[in-house]
């Protein structure tokens, strides 16, 4: 079926776990002709919860796309992961889209997922729409809810359709004044909607006060529906019920004729160009020009190989054409190019601007590679997308000897197709560390990583990553002299270090006057302070955000040599740093944990044990609570089995880096006692 770029739209279901996100997809899938028959999450025969490990425990751990066609609409739909253990793959499906649907559980209400998914599309300028699902079942109050919602995201959101008759069916309350709803007549609720709409524009505000609303063409008020979207000042409210089918027929049509197609939408955010020389370009939706494509996810599939989904902001690519990897010189042919339909890939012939396509077999591929088709394309990318910091962290190595480089091949798969999963390798302590957002996002990792790639591990809490700073402005001074028989080594350093603000970093600075310091050896200096920067100086941990102003010195037109200066540079630099008053600095992360009401008082008083500030609570939702804290990561080892111990099994959370803070005196003690330094002595 052919289609243009201004048929297409692209929609991610995202939100709350157990909103219903998986279910609606396959609704709409099955109202569009997509499926004969809808699939069922408790029976495992959805389209997009496709892997064995999804089906196995009941909900999304990725984003799936599948596509709705029918006469004047081409649906890109992407099933997102409710539970923020798996945001990563959610944030990224964003990338993809102009429209995120954000749903609500009727019952639940507004719960925490509702509002972070919300606060993200706002950030990343997408248009909102909020689906509240489940508006069949009984006992709850639909015009009370709708009130919640417009209290916490603003006067904005407003109905576009109603419930009608206890939920079975849904009303047009924004093209129709007539009829009647679960929520009161719909001409009070058209009116506000229309009002709403009209008011972001002074040409169709000025017609509609002179002729009212019959008096407005059908494009005008398309054209302003459209810009209300882009700057948020609309933010649609719609209703659904995924399981009996009310409203998902009403949800298609508010797609082809109100969301923006690709052409309207806010242009996604590319630069070309790096740090500070980084300008802005827009990609144009134009077929005809030269070709620039996002790959917002990867899966290294076991038998198609590595796959690479893209989403097409200009150009036209085709089948058989020559793509070149961000600023790589040599380009890759596209063999195949695929549509996908959750685990199927469909072959088609080419993927116009607005288009979700895939290409299999790319080495080169990675997450956020831009694609193009000419040079000129060189140093384009999209900005970045903000994702969650993973900090929980496991040890792994291989329980089978000799799997180590087996291990490190299917961990840097892994964490090629999540953006919140790393791997990182500390040389100090030889630990392959994975961090991700949580303890169950890592026991699926690890599973992916014993099913998929045939990989079994042994895991142990992993060193904390404490840094270390100073406190106080303070002078330094060696002098580093060594005779021996031949040549001898000569440097003296005198600087002077100061605290920089938290998440600096480190600055070095050069003030030294008359070459007293001649300028060969000034690298010599910084040298000598950046292997104290790396070894820490109490604890022995990388010490951060200090500035080093080397201001005076000596040295030997015979004796003096990098060795010495490296020496002075280094022992100068831990003279200050003694009478600075050094701290060790802890991370200190979000935490944020859900579990059953009745459980909070275990839940709060287990925090509390670990000098947590408790941030807030959400009120609570179909039996369960949240709360939010900000805890000292070193707190929180063997916190999954506290928690599950706690709550019968419920509870779970997610963390995210916070920031850098000093340790109580009593621990920094106690970590500098077990610090065992082996500084160099040269």
């Amino acid at each position: 079926m052919s289609y243009s770029t201004q048929q297409i739209r692209n929609v991610a279901l995202a939100g709350h776990p157990g909103a219903g996100k998986t279910t609606l997809f396959e609704a709409l899938l099955h109202a569009g002709g997509a499926l004969q028959t809808a699939g069922s999450v408790e029976r495992g025969s959805t389209v997009s919860d496709f892997d064995p490990l999804e089906r196995e425990r009941g909900h999304s751990i990725d984003a799936a796309i599948a596509s709705v066609d029918r006469a004047g609409l081409h649906l890109n739909l992407l099933d997102t992961p409710g539970y923020p253990d798996f945001r990563g793959p959610a944030l990224a499906a964003l990338a993809a889209v102009e429209t995120v649907a954000v749903m609500v559980d009727a019952d639940a209400g507004i719960a925490h997922g509702t509002r972070r998914m919300m606060e993200y599309a706002k950030q990343r300028g997408l248009c909102r729409v909020l689906v509240v699902n489940k508006i069949d079942h009984a006992g709850h109050d639909l015009a009370a809810l709708v009130e919640a919602l417009r209290a916490e995201f603003g006067p904005e959101a407003l109905p576009v359709n109603l419930p009608a008759d206890g939920g079975a069916r849904v009303v047009d309350c924004f093209g129709s004044r007539e009829g009647d709803s679960d929520l009161g007549p719909v001409a009070g609720w058209h009116q506000q909607t229309i009002d709403q709409v009209v008011e972001i524009n002074e040409t169709v505000m000025d017609h509609y006060l002179d002729l009212g609303e019959d008096g407005l063409s059908g494009q005008e008020l398309h054209d302003a529906f459209e810009q209300c979207l882009r700057e948020g000042h609309l933010v649609p409210i719609c209703f659904v019920s995924a399981r009996s089918g009310a409203g998902v027929k009403e949800l298609l049509d508010i797609a082809e004729k109100l969301l923006p197609h690709p052409g309207e939408a806010n242009p996604p955010p590319f630069v070309k160009g790096t740090g500070g020389d980084a300008q802005p370009i827009e990609a144009r939706p134009d077929p005809a020009a030269h070709v620039i494509a996002d790959v917002f996810k990867i899966v290294n599939d076991p038998f198609v190989g590595k796959l690479g989904i893209f989403r097409v902001h200009q150009g036209t690519v085709k089948k058989d054409m020559q793509l070149f990897v961000d600023d790589g010189r040599k380009p890759f042919k596209v063999a195949h190019l695929f549509r996908l339909k959750g685990k199927e890939h469909v072959e088609i012939a080419q993927a116009i601007p607005g288009d979700i396509a895939a290409v299999a077999k790319i080495d080169e591929l990675h997450f956020d590679a831009v694609l193009h088709d000419s040079h000129d394309e060189d140093q384009i990318h999209l900005a970045p997308m903000a994702f969650p910091k993973p900090m929980f962290g496991l040890a792994v190595e291989p329980a089978s000897k000799g799997q180590e480089q087996k291990l490190a091949t299917a961990l840097g798969k892994l964490a090629e197709e999540d953006p919140a999963f790393a791997v990182e390798h500390n040389g100090e302590t030889n630990e392959t560390v994975i961090r991700g957002l949580s303890d169950l996002h890592l026991r699926v990792m690890l599973q992916r990583l014993k099913e998929r790639h045939g990989v079994e591990v042994k895991t142990h809490p992993p060193r904390i990553a404490y840094r270390e700073t100073i406190a106080n402005k303070a002078d330094g001074h060696h002098r580093h002299k060594k005779q021996t028989g031949g040549a001898g080594q000569f440097g003296e350093v005198f600087l002077r270090i100061e605290p920089l603000p938290r998440g600096a970093g480190f600055e070095f600075v050069d003030e030294v006057k008359g070459g007293t310091i001649p300028g060969q050896f000034l690298p010599a200096v910084e040298k000598g302070v950046r292997q104290v920067l790396a070894g820490g100086a109490v604890a022995g941990y990388p010490m951060q955000d200090v500035r080093v102003v080397v201001y005076d010195g000596k040295h030997h037109p015979v004796d003096s040599k990098e060795v010495a200066f490296v020496a002075a540079g280094k022992r100068a630099f831990l003279d200050a740093i003694s009478k600075a008053q050094p701290q060790v600095l802890e991370p200190i992360v979000d935490l944020e944990v859900s579990a059953p009401e009745q459980h909070m008082g275990d839940v709060s008083g287990g925090l509390a044990s670990k000098r947590a500030r408790i941030s807030g609570t959400d009120a609570p939702r179909g039996g369960e609570i949240v709360i939010r804290a900000q805890v000292p990561l070193s707190e929180l080892e063997g916190y999954a089995a506290e928690l599950k111990s706690s709550t019968a099994g419920r509870g779970r959370y997610a963390l995210d880096f916070s920031h850098y803070e000093p340790v109580p005196a009593q621990v920094q003690k106690k970590l500098a006692e077990a610090y065992k330094p082996h500084h160099d002595e040269d």
